[in-house]
């Protein structure tokens, strides 16, 4: 099946004879289907409430959506400087470009966090915890980044416990690109570009990404760099004016120099161990839109394979390998007047193999799961109210409520308020591994939001308070084992995992922005956030979780200074502020506060062959070289300037 996609789009891809800059409409109606709010770019829409496209407006839910534009806008392959608008969002990365980073949703840990690209989940089910690594994901062949921030396993099942993110990659029809060149060596570029009609949509974009980086540890000096390509393959076909077949596909492969902790002193240093990662991920589906009926089955898989080398060219000291697989079907119907059911069911096969110095492992697992939610939409009221059930092959059975609530009480001011449950499956490393448990349960979270927004971002003027909180218990950890070696540590004198924790996070988010005037947009972002240990009997009470500052925002300006004008320049800048943070559970070391300002500016340069859009580029990174960790003795990114070109946004 993989190579069929991976084969079957890219003869097609070759074979496209040319690129329009627009699509061409069908000669008779359009076909407008349902599918076409998930594919499209709009920052209107998000699938992460429901499972299916659905208005931002009409959830309870805190939801941010970040468009093509604005992503085009801030520049540059790092996906973090896009996350970092969202409220309640915090990085935590080993390094540079490329090092493996994680990202915090309201104080929750980053495994916590159920990441999708173009529908496929891609947790890495071979790592510890499963988390995603967003140092594998570039900003430049992205359309779109949804995050719904607060539980909500109803509609999606196991690891979305501190929400969903769902990243689009692009879906556009001509024929675009861009390429980047700047400090320490580095060097971005991507291409997109496909061909539209009445039958359908084929095309892709890649992008490639190397860079000389910079010493990953504080105290080395060696530098740590980094190259990536990544590729994209998406397709419809319009079948008839209510069924359509759609498929993806994506692979990226990357080296990562890294620094590691050698013998003697097994200190973080600098070293020349190298990580390599392929990663695959992909559907297939069809989609059938009757109009009160929307249904959407698919099959997807996602492979994340992982090689510790000691050198580059070295035999790899470890090797893993996640895999998952999935078959989904997801539906709305709309029975009468304003009154909705959202449903769907799903079964989950995930296995992980690695190997440490000729030493081979590997276990695999599944889960299924099914949920109904009942909606309303009716005048200025809309809300939903939901149940989830899913059974693991392993621990047994775990069941989810949820439920949110908006309504509009005077024209574009709504209140809202939600409450979610959620759970995280124990990963197959920490059951089977050396230092597994078979016996643990899943995590579990429940959440509760109240809220007030004005408007949404697509608005001239937009606003939202939030007040938050999720309890978070059955927190899966690692102990140590002495002897006697009995009960969960019996064959285990390294240690295990356990259930021994409890956590609540609570806080504020504050997000706004302002058009006062045609080419002015101003926003801002701020999260207090309070995460802390519930562990009662622990040494470790009450005190502040590891790598969660409490107070986190960022303040953004994009200034047109003559709209749509030819060789005018268009300035803009971010500036974002972090307090400080504990880097360990004992609030021991503690990691600085820090504010970094990025600028930047674009000239637009007018249409080359009187139709494609070409501009000029450039920004400062960290502008005041501000010296900062988000993670003990491991850099961040120091001053940096880059420029480049962009064709056809």
């Amino acid at each position: 099946m993989r190579t069929f996609l991976f084969l079957g789009g890219s003869i097609l891809g070759l074979t496209a004879p040319a690129f329009a800059q627009d699509a061409a409409p069908p000669a008779d109606e359009p076909l407008v289907l349902a599918s076409d709010a998930y594919e499209t770019p709009e920052e209107s829409i998000t699938v992460t409430v429901t499972g299916n496209p659905s208005e931002v407006e009409d959830s309870g839910q805190p939801v941010t959506v970040i468009g093509y534009e604005e992503i085009a806008d801030i520049q540059g392959p790092d996906l973090t400087r896009v996350l970092q608008r969202v409220p309640g969002v915090t990085i935590n990365r080993n390094g540079g470009l490329g090092a493996t980073t994680g990202v915090s949703v309201r104080g929750a840990a980053s495994d916590q966090l159920l990441v999708l690209i173009d529908g496929v989940r891609v947790a890495d089910t071979a790592a510890p915890s499963t988390a995603f690594d967003f140092g594998t994901l570039s900003a430049s062949n992205l359309a779109k980044v949804e995050l719904l921030r607060g539980s909500n396993s109803v509609v999606w099942g196991a690891d979305a416990l501190a929400g969903v993110l769902v990243a689009s990659t692009i879906e556009r029809t001509g024929l675009a690109g861009s390429v980047e060149a700047g400090s320490r060596n580095t060097v971005s570029s991507s291409v997109e570009g496909g061909i539209a009609g009445d039958i359908g949509f084929i095309g892709g974009s890649m992008n490639y990404l190397t860079t000389n980086g910079f010493s990953a540890a504080a105290n080395g000096t060696e530098a740590d760099g980094y190259d990536q390509f990544a590729g994209n393959l998406r397709a419809r076909a319009y079948i008839s004016r209510q069924f359509e077949l759609f498929g993806s596909y994506r692979y990226a492969e990357g080296t990562l120099e890294v620094d590691g902790f050698p013998a003697p002193t097994y200190a973080l240093a600098d070293t020349f161990e190298v990580q390599e990662t392929r990663q695959q991920s992909g559907s297939i589906g069809a989609i059938y839109d009757s109009g009160p009926l929307y249904l959407r089955g698919a099959y997807s898989f996602s492979d994340t394979q992982r090689d510790n080398l000691p050198s580059a060219g070295a035999a790899p000291t470890f090797e893993s390998d996640g895999e998952s697989e999935r078959v989904e079907l997801r539906g709305e119907w709309r029975p009468i007047g304003p009154l909705i059911v959202n449903f769907g069911a799903e079964n989950l096969w995930s296995q992980y193999e690695s190997v440490s110095y000729g030493a081979a492992t590997g276990e695999e697992t599944g889960i299924f799961g099914a949920y109904a939610q009942l909606g309303i939409e009716f005048r200025g009221l809309s809300g939903h109210v939901g149940v989830r059930q899913d059974e693991h092959e392993d621990f047994g059975g775990a069941t989810s409520f949820g439920g949110d609530l908006t309504y509009e009480i005077a024209d574009g001011l709504r209140l809202r308020a939600s409450v979610g449950e959620g759970f995280k499956a124990p990963s197959l490393y920490q059951l089977f591994s050396d230092y597994g448990n078979a016996t643990l349960q899943p995590e579990e979270s429940t959440s509760y939001d109240l809220g007030i927004a004005y408007g949404t971002r697509i608005s001239p003027v937009y606003a939202s308070v939030t007040a938050f909180q999720r309890d978070s218990e059955n927190l899966i950890g690692f102990i140590g084992c002495s002897a006697p070696l009995t009960g969960i540590c019996e064959n285990r004198p390294f240690g295990t995992y356990d259930n021994v924790a409890q956590a609540r996070a609570r806080g504020i988010e504050v997000e706004a922005g302002a058009s006062p005037f045609d080419g002015l947009m101003l926003r801002a972002a701020y999260a207090y956030t309070q995460a802390v240990d519930r562990s009662e009997g622990t040494a470790n009470f009450g005190n502040e979780l590891a790598r969660r500052p409490q107070h986190a925002g960022t303040l953004s300006v994009d200034w047109a200074l003559a709209p749509e004008s030819v060789g005018v320049p268009v300035i803009g800048g971010d500036l974002r502020i972090v307090g400080r943070a504990f880097d360990d559970a004992a609030n021991v070391r503690r990691l600085d506060g820090y504010t970094v300002l990025d600028l930047r500016v674009a000239v637009p340069l007018g249409l080359v062959a009187g139709e494609r859009p070409v501009e000029l580029f450039g920004r400062v990174e960290n502008v005041f070289d501000e010296d900062y960790q988000t993670a003990a003795g491991y850099n961040q990114t120091p001053r940096g300037v880059f420029a480049g070109v962009r064709v056809g946004l």
